[in-house]
């Protein structure tokens, strides 16, 4: 039985101690329903032990409770085996993990191909690995109104191409990227896909296996779970390239003074004492989410965003970035003659939390001929009192500033 978007923002404890909050930072990081809060404090108050190394019931039943989030991360996007999951401290390392695997296929002379509206964890990686083995970094461009331009990106795909990675919504434009039709195209090619789900898993159905994506990345935080804790998602026929980030115990299979066997993914990517309280949260999450019907949510979330954008249409001195075909629930925008950092201070003051800046995409800003804007994203506790809120405290920093 899903619950009632009436009342999801009760279930979200931040909103009874701030009750003036407007929270409109959701593309950053969404707020914690208190079950998730309750899993943490409950797992250091009464269960805290490390996994797989204890033969004590706290030990074993906290290993156990680990491997059952595996479990239910699969069957959450769709993947076939849990081996297919490992955990990470969030879309940026998984994305590493990936880039820093790749390095051993990649030569001079090959290319890597990344859409122009990339987070810069999903273009960084890819841009350094460039460097250092002299291969090209390919762009896929974007237009004004914020799509991609995807008639190119055949032509940008060639047999020296090694990867395609792409976002699945755009964090800053709120552009939806058709990544079944994306993936397709590459794989004619026979050209491997990663997609960045940052902001997607958990807000729009996800299946792996209907995609055929080859490897699919996101974080806790943003879906109602924890910082510090991610996935990444490895098709089995790639598991073999996955090489480990970072070295120690608990990911491998033998040990000399002479050389070290690694055990096979994923667990050669879980050193280390994990964020197991984090990874445990995550499964309550994922429980929450799968409480909500995702196509009643997303279309709240969609239709909030819509109406910011019609309102702040109508007050002629606001304008919105980019007008995508397909978007979702995050609008940034500008406003004239006022500078987003001043924009989001005063908005701040209202109690309205928003973001200013580049939203850690820079090159996007530059080929919009922007060096920063204000960003608005919306969740499913948010409302259309929220809207007129910021509506309203717009018109106020327009009279104030005047």
């Amino acid at each position: 039985m899903s619950i009632p978007l009436s009342r999801i923002k009760q279930l979200f404890p931040i909103f009874h101690q701030t009750k003036n909050l407007v929270y409109l930072d959701n593309a950053a990081t969404t707020q914690k329903p208190n079950f998730v809060i309750d899993t943490i404090h409950l797992f250091y108050e009464l269960e805290n032990a490390n996994i797989h190394r204890g033969l004590y019931e706290l030990s074993s039943e906290a290993t156990q409770r680990y491997e059952e989030v595996r479990a239910t991360v699969t069957n959450f996007i769709g993947a076939k085996s849990k081996n297919d999951i490992a955990f990470t401290k969030g879309t940026t390392e998984s994305i590493n993990v990936v880039a820093n695997s790749f390095l051993s296929l990649l030569n001079e002379g090959d290319n890597i191909v990344v859409s122009a509206m990339e987070h810069h964890a999903n273009l960084i990686p890819w841009q350094q690995i460039c460097f250092k083995k002299k291969a090209t970094l390919r762009i896929i461009p974007v237009n004004q109104d914020g799509d991609l331009v995807l008639d190119k990106l055949e032509s940008l795909m060639d047999g020296r191409t090694k990867l395609l990675a792409v976002t699945h919504i755009s964090n800053t434009l709120g552009t939806i990227n058709p990544i079944q039709e994306i993936i397709a195209t590459a794989h004619k090619k026979n050209v491997p896909v990663l997609v960045d789900a940052a902001q997607s898993a958990g807000h729009y159905p996800i299946n792996v296996l209907d995609l055929d994506v080859d490897f699919l990345a996101f974080s806790a935080h943003k879906m109602f779970g924890p910082m510090g804790t991610g996935v990444l998602y490895v098709n089995q026929r790639h598991h073999q390239l996955i090489q480990p980030l970072n070295f120690g115990g608990g990911a491998i299979r033998e040990v000399s003074f002479a050389e070290t066997k690694f055990m096979e993914y994923p667990f050669c990517l879980e050193p280390g004492t994990p964020h197991v309280p984090g990874v445990l949260a995550l499964g309550t999450a994922i429980d929450f989410i799968e409480q909500l019907d995702l196509h009643e949510t997303s279309n709240h979330t969609y239709q909030l965003a819509m109406a910011f954008r019609n309102e702040i249409k109508s007050l002629g001195f606001v304008q919105a970035v980019g007008n995508p075909k397909n978007s979702g629930s995050i609008v940034s925008f500008v406003v004239d003659g006022i500078h987003p950092h001043d924009v989001a201070g005063f908005l701040a003051e209202q109690q309205i939390a928003v973001r200013a800046g580049h939203h850690c995409t820079q090159p996007l800003h530059d080929s919009l001929g922007l060096t920063a804007t204000v960003r608005a994203s919306f969740s499913i506790y948010n409302s259309l009192h929220d809207v007129g809120k910021i509506i309203d405290a717009l018109r106020a920093l327009k009279k104030f500033w005047s």
